[in-house]
């Protein structure tokens, strides 16, 4: 019985072949193209319909015309206003132990919030959320509010 094959030189080299290679070749390079693009085009600050723009001009310009500890002090009173001085509180030590550069504002920043919650909630109710954070400078803040 005599079977009819292809001689061993040959077998393996057809069009088949030359297309699992090309594909074995390009198919990681688009793959790894589209998912760069897409994971820019993810909205990863939680905001509606934001698109990253690393090299915007309006949001490089803000970014520095702004100082962190007035980002966090601004941050941290929409938060005692939303929330209570507590949270506020709270969220600043965090900033503080996260970012030790903020320390040297951190007295500031605390005091700001004791006339924020004076404002917001009454000299008394002010003074129960007062606690150690930043020294004393919270409740120094809600002491200088109530005059």
């Amino acid at each position: 019985m005599k079977h009819t094959t292809t001689p061993q030189g040959r077998r393996g080299r057809g069009p088949a072949r030359r297309i699992g290679r090309t594909l074995a070749l390009v198919l990681p390079v688009v793959l790894v193209l589209s998912g760069t693009l897409a994971v820019t085009r993810v909205n990863w600050s939680g905001g509606a319909n934001s698109v990253l723009a690393a090299s915007s001009e309006d949001v490089s310009t803000r970014a520095s015309s702004r100082a962190p500890q007035d980002v966090l002090r601004d941050k941290l009173l929409l938060e005692l206003q939303e929330k209570n001085p507590g949270v506020a509180l709270t969220h600043l030590q965090e900033a503080v132990n996260g970012r030790p550069s903020l320390a040297k504002h951190c007295a500031s920043i605390a005091r700001a919030l004791g006339r924020a919650a004076v404002r917001v909630y009454g000299p008394s109710r002010a003074q129960a959320y007062a606690r150690p954070v930043c020294d004393t400078s919270f409740a120094s803040g809600v002491a200088g509010g109530r005059g």
